[in-house]
C-alpha cells in the first residue's frame, strides 16, 4: 500500500482520488486496458477529462 501512495505522490497524483477511482474502475475494465489505470496514465487522463469539462 505503501508504494502505491509514493508512487502516486511520485506521479504528483492525489493518492485518495487516484486509489478511490482505480478500486472503483478495476472490476470493469478489461486486462489490457489495465495500463490506463497507473498514476501517470491515470493523471493524463483527468487533465484531458479535466479540460472537456471546462
Amino acid at each position: 500500500m505503501y508504494s502505491l501512495i509514493v508512487t502516486a505522490r511520485l506521479n504528483d497524483v492525489d493518492p485518495h482520488a487516484w486509489l478511490a477511482d482505480v478500486l472503483a474502475r478495476i472490476n470493469d475494465i478489461p486486462n489490457p486496458r489495465l495500463h490506463e489505470l497507473l498514476p501517470w496514465h491515470w493523471k493524463a487522463h483527468q487533465q484531458v477529462h479535466n479540460t472537456i469539462a471546462a
